[in-house]
């Protein structure tokens, strides 16, 4: 309870302090140790929304997705014990994807620490090696300095994510008058964009003019930057290709005549490593040029010159001999960039890009549509991205688990608009991210149409989420890919272990009576014929709808993924 009109407790303070920074989400679950942070919240006048979710897991996979979409800090809370380390997968990967995520963890009391109370844990060592910054609180007055703390470290230079653990007797405790403010900018992120240096300006434009065949390869920093416009007006200006990884899909509309797509192993195609091959320089922007987009660092060939813009200068060079190194905000040394490229003559025959990019994406297109036309059974996976190509708006949200639905969306999926429109957990890949993760997104972006496209391995990961989608009314459509199997390591054991399948196949669900149980309007598709019609017709209904779709199994498929096509 408040103890005066110049006092507050513990949990009231957090509460205030949250509303100060602008937060209107917090997605999480409820136990013992967090009792006074709840009375706080249903007590007081704030304006923040809370969403009971049915797993903490997927409180901060929500939390992700919504500051994905927003580009504000997302929020998740969990209690002590087995809350705390449920609460720890969605940190993780959001940490590594470089989005704002505050994960906030109630504790036992601090009087009882080391007598062995019940689900008792150090929440310190926890959270230190997987998050940005961690602390556990000790004392109420503790409270304000460190969210405060926590939302400066979320979205100054590289984004990531914070933890704070808040003992039950510390949300208690009063505050003699509290010192409650916030610094408004670090509510979202970038705050305070970090400039590049002139000289590696003025070497990296002297770089890129010079090259007859720059390409881009953008990863998620230039989204998160809000890089996509100085990118579009550089690239046009040197007709040069943009590739990019799959978390920086959104750098360039699909549609844009220099953007060749994905490139790496996971969604990238034969066409447009063609481009990257074709190149004689490669910038790199908010890319960390890892294993994935790199084809284990074979794609682009060592030895090339490379310009490397990222917000994180420990990125740069690790994986390839930089040139011109720009460790700054991409948009910042983009503009910066382009404005000295403008002053700058190009060597004669330079820029050949628009063209490199049809070819690749007309040689791309025809082999897509070939499988995607297919009529036989079980359905091709590209016949339900055809489908989503063809149904979805130009503004909807599309999130995939990884698995069978990764490859295929980042290969073939067609963003019409620059931007955050496509959503998958890159970093560390857990089965389980989508459904809670595109529910997190639409509280973000109500206005827009979300999509989940997850495997059927994912769906059992997450199914009782539905019951949190139907009771806030979400309207989100969920696209099952269903086959029976965990058919990433089943394709890997054909590729490479000599088909010797082992664990890997399960019993077919009937998803849509998991669904229909939960009050979700569901359809089964069996007949390639009736994708498109039963995606539109999920895509329009006014409620939460799934389609279970019955499709081909992963190691039998053409899936864009270098390592299965030899």
């Amino acid at each position: 309870m408040a103890t005066g009109d110049n006092r507050m407790t513990g949990a009231e303070a957090v509460v205030r302090m949250l509303e100060a920074y602008g937060v209107t989400h917090v997605f999480g679950l409820c136990g013992d140790t967090s009792l006074p942070l709840y009375d706080a919240l249903a007590r007081l006048d704030h304006g923040i929304t809370h969403v009971l979710t049915r797993d903490e897991r997927n409180a901060a996979y929500m939390a992700d997705g919504y500051a994905r979409v927003t580009g504000r800090v997302g929020v998740c809370e969990g209690p002590s014990g087995g809350g705390a380390t449920y609460l720890l997968p969605g940190l993780v990967e959001s940490n590594e994807s470089s989005v704002p995520v505050l994960g906030i963890t109630t504790d036992v009391p601090v009087t009882a620490r080391g007598r062995y109370p019940l689900t008792e844990l150090d929440q310190q060592r926890l959270f230190a090696p997987l998050t940005k910054w961690n602390k556990v609180i000790d004392s109420a007055a503790e409270i304000p300095q460190t969210l405060r703390t926590a939302f400066r470290a979320m979205t100054v230079g590289k984004p990531g994510t914070a933890h704070i653990g808040l003992p039950h007797d510390v949300q208690t405790r009063p505050l003699q008058d509290p010192d409650i403010w916030a610094q408004k900018e670090h509510g979202s992120t970038p705050a305070w964009r970090p400039g590049p240096d002139a000289e590696a300006v003025a070497r990296a434009a002297a770089a890129i003019a010079a090259a007859r065949r720059p390409v881009f390869i953008c990863g998620g920093g230039i989204v998160i930057s809000g890089a996509m416009a100085a990118l579009d007006s550089l690239a046009t200006a040197l007709d040069a290709p943009v590739c990019t990884t799959i978390s920086g899909q959104g750098a360039l509309a699909e549609s844009h005549p220099l953007c060749a797509g994905v490139v790496g192993s996971n969604g990238g195609t034969p066409e447009t490593q063609a481009v990257v091959a074709a190149a004689d320089l490669v910038v790199f922007v908010g890319c960390r040029a890892g294993s994935t987009s790199t084809e284990h660092w074979r794609t682009p060939k060592q030895g090339l010159p490379i310009v490397h813009i990222d917000i994180d200068p420990m990125v740069i060079s690790c994986n390839y001999a930089t040139d011109v190194a720009l460790p700054c905000d991409a948009r910042l040394a983009l503009e910066a960039i382009g404005a000295e490229i403008a002053r700058r003559p190009r060597p004669a025959g330079a820029g050949d890009g628009a063209a490199l990019v049809a070819k690749a994406k007309a040689e791309k297109r025809a082999r897509f549509a070939e499988i995607a036309d297919s009529q036989e059974r079980p359905i091709r996976p590209e016949r339900v991205v055809e489908a989503l190509n063809r149904v979805l708006p130009e503004d909807a949200v599309v999130v995939a688990d990884p698995g069978t639905p990764c490859p295929y969306l980042s290969a073939y999926y067609e963003l019409e608009r620059p931007g955050r429109h496509f959503i998958t957990n890159r970093a560390h890949g857990a089965l389980g991210y989508s459904m809670a993760a595109a529910a997190g997104a639409w509280f973000g972006r109500p206005e827009a149409k979300v999509v989940a496209v997850m495997g059927d391995g994912s769906f059992a990961f997450t199914a009782g989420e539905m019951e949190t989608i139907v009771r806030y009314g979400v309207p989100l459509t969920m696209i099952v890919i269903s086959n029976a199997v965990f058919g990433w390591i089943k394709a890997s054991q054909k590729a490479a272990y000599e088909a010797r399948y082992f664990s890997v196949d399960f019993d077919r669900t009937d998803h849509v009576a998991v669904a229909e149980a939960y009050g979700v309007k569901a359809w089964r598709i069996e007949d390639p014929a009736a994708v498109e019609t039963a995606i539109a017709e999920a895509v329009a209904h006014d409620g939460p709808s799934l389609v279970d779709i019955i499709c081909q199994p992963l190691e039998e498929a053409a899936a864009p993924v270098s390592q299965w096509m030899g």
